[in-house]
């Protein structure tokens, strides 16, 4: 989820709770953290861009390694795991080793920053849809993106790791039509004490 640890849900506080080994991410804070059963073992498993501590294949080949030693094993990721994350490569690869796995969903990023900004993500006569998209790209370029679809579209967009290429995405979205007065909004840490949010217009963007 976005961060604050109020907002886990009862079977994730359960699982924490149970877990013989913890692998975390970077979105994980320690408030978190410390809801877990004392005497897990708690392994740091984060990326930031440019700077993976573990490679994704060394994530997934740990959790299986833990799992076949008899270990109940939880991988807990902050943000929307399966919503441009490794989420589901990270369950294939446990699932294709026969190990028993399953995931449990929480409040997602977008919608709890959202709330917690007082920001409705659908609004009637402004907004009937939401479409979430990505600002990540391989090799540092631009996001590979429909922007003539996007800009025409009218409804919000949601932008996941878009900071990086902020300039970009306004510049490609004006660029094919949307209009430099949208108005914009940048959540980071939202939901938690150290929420910041910043508004503007797209041509602002960058």
């Amino acid at each position: 989820g976005p961060g604050d640890p109020e907002l886990l849900t009862l079977k994730a506080l359960r699982l924490l709770q149970s877990a013989d080994v913890i692998l975390y991410d970077r979105l994980v804070g320690e408030d978190i953290l410390t809801l877990a059963r004392r005497d897990a073992v708690r392994l740091y498993v984060g990326k930031a861009k440019a700077d993976h501590a573990v490679p994704q294949e060394e994530i997934e080949q740990r959790l299986i390694e833990f799992a076949r030693a008899g270990k109940i094993v939880v991988r807990l990721k902050g943000g929307d795991p399966f919503v441009f994350g490794r989420g589901g490569e990270e369950f294939d690869a446990v699932k294709t080793a026969g190990i028993p796995v399953f995931v449990t969903p929480g409040v997602t990023a977008a919608t709890g920053c959202a709330a917690s900004a007082g920001m409705a993500l659908t609004h009637r006569g402004l907004s009937q849809a939401v479409t979430f998209i990505t600002g990540h790209a391989r090799d540092d370029g631009d996001p590979d993106l429909d922007w003539r679809a996007l800009a025409t579209l009218g409804h919000t967009l949601v932008v996941y790791m878009g900071v990086g290429k902020a300039d970009a995405i306004a510049r490609n979205l004006i660029g094919n039509g949307r209009a430099g007065s949208t108005p914009v909004a940048i959540i980071e840490k939202g939901t938690t004490a150290n929420e910041k949010i910043l508004n503007g217009n797209l041509s602002d963007l960058g």
